[in-house]
């Protein structure tokens, strides 16, 4: 059968994630956005995980839930355990017609397997490059094992997607085959200049002072030592300004004690975010690991350029001298003599807002939603279980 004839009404797709809402991050954010569009296109949808999302969510029933274990570094992230053969049952019933794995864990593993030992496609979404964090916990050393256990895991998918080129190419780099591009949106509605307030800059103490954003995890592997280092670098200058952090995670303490005229958030329902990025002036991102960066997007649609380190994804978003600037990973100096420069040129900033929003406009979870879509029917269209292609080698062998 051609990807083009498959009708989507009979597609069945079963998802295995750790994570989902109310865990707020970009993989839950894209599965959000997903599943409702996957559903209105008339794909059956079941998620296997160990959360549940909240009754606001009105795919919530659509999720079997399994048991699962914290975490080490993140309690609130749980690891699913997909014990014992009630799983099989599980999935048996629904019938998948093939399974998307969102993160290489135990339960990305069993979905593998299930693939395997029925004879379905597995799709792997790729999120996070979990090996090039181990630096940044003290196992740096063990990085050329993580990359040997990502080979081997999306090596036995169909197909892995990608959410930039960059990503894509480090992903081929290691020898991860059919690797396809699938990048990610932004909910134009949700996010736009209109709501930004003056009520919650005055909230902040930022006074008529511009006010610099950070959203997202409070965590090691976000380089917010960096963010630290050009703090300090700001107020060394006499930079006036005043900083606002939106998110938690285990570095909380920490950072309250490093930077004290700093506005802490914690986590915010997506109205306050989305009233936050429309008040602030510019969006600070230091992470060097990003394979996509979700929340620069986000910026963008509400009118925010960005300054970002010049690494991972991110470089594929951000336009130097149109909608942000670049900063070397490795040279929090220049980073804030950029953010410095940028404060005092209100004009240039209002040119680099507009050129952001255009940028975000070319991102729209539609597209996103239809892409998967496709990839979808071509896998479906395409595969051959794993005992079909061993007798196809040998038939190409013996002729």
């Amino acid at each position: 059968m051609e990807p083009e004839q498959l009708e989507t009404s009979t597609m069945r797709i079963a998802f295995c994630t750790d994570i989902l809402p109310p865990v707020a991050d970009g993989v839950t954010r894209t599965l959000s956005e997903l599943a409702p569009a996957l559903l209105a296109d008339g794909v059956e949808l079941l998620f296997l995980s160990p959360m549940r999302p909240p009754p606001s969510l009105p795919w919530r029933d659509r999720v079997h839930r399994i048991p699962g274990i914290p975490f080490p570094f993140y309690p609130s992230y749980p690891m699913g355990m997909p014990l014992g053969f009630g799983t099989d049952a599980v999935l048996d019933r629904f019938a998948p017609d093939a399974i998307h794995v969102v993160t290489p864990s135990l339960l990305g593993l069993y979905g593998v397997r299930y693939g395997e030992r029925r004879g379905i496609p597995v799709v792997a979404s790729f999120h996070t490059n979990f090996a090039s964090l181990f630096s940044y916990y003290g196992i740096g050393s063990l990085q050329w094992l993580g990359r040997r256990l990502m080979r081997g895991f999306y090596n036995r998918c169909a197909a892995t997607l990608a959410p930039s080129r960059t990503t894509a190419a480090d992903l081929r780099a290691i020898g991860i085959r059919n690797v396809t591009l699938w990048w990610r949106g932004v909910d134009h509605h949700r996010f736009a200049p209109s709501f930004r307030s003056e009520a919650l800059r005055l909230q902040a103490g930022a006074g008529t002072a511009p006010v610099l954003l950070y959203v997202g995890r409070l965590a090691r592997e976000k380089n917010l030592d960096y963010l630290v280092a050009v703090v300090r670098e700001l107020e060394r200058r006499g930079t006036t300004f005043r900083l606002v952090i939106v998110g938690d995670g285990p570095m909380r303490d920490k950072l309250r004690t490093l930077l004290p005229r700093t506005h802490f958030t914690g986590h915010l329902r997506q109205d306050q975010l989305a009233a936050w990025y429309a008040s602030a002036d510019l969006f600070l991102f230091p992470s060097a690991n990003e394979t996509f960066g979700n929340v620069v997007l986000e910026a963008f649609a509400s009118g925010l350029p960005v300054v970002a380190v010049a690494r991972g994804g991110v470089r594929e978003l951000v336009r130097p001298g149109r909608n942000g600037f670049l900063a070397p990973p490795d040279a929090p100096a220049v980073f804030a003599e950029i953010t410095r420069a940028l404060l005092e040129r209100p004009t240039l900033l209002a040119r680099l807002s507009e050129h952001a929003r255009a940028t975000a406009d070319r991102y729209s979870w539609p597209d996103v939603s239809r892409r998967l879509l496709a990839c979808y029917q071509h896998v479906l269209g395409t595969y051959a279980p794993a005992v079909e292609r061993a007798e196809a080698v040998a038939i190409a062998d013996g002729a």
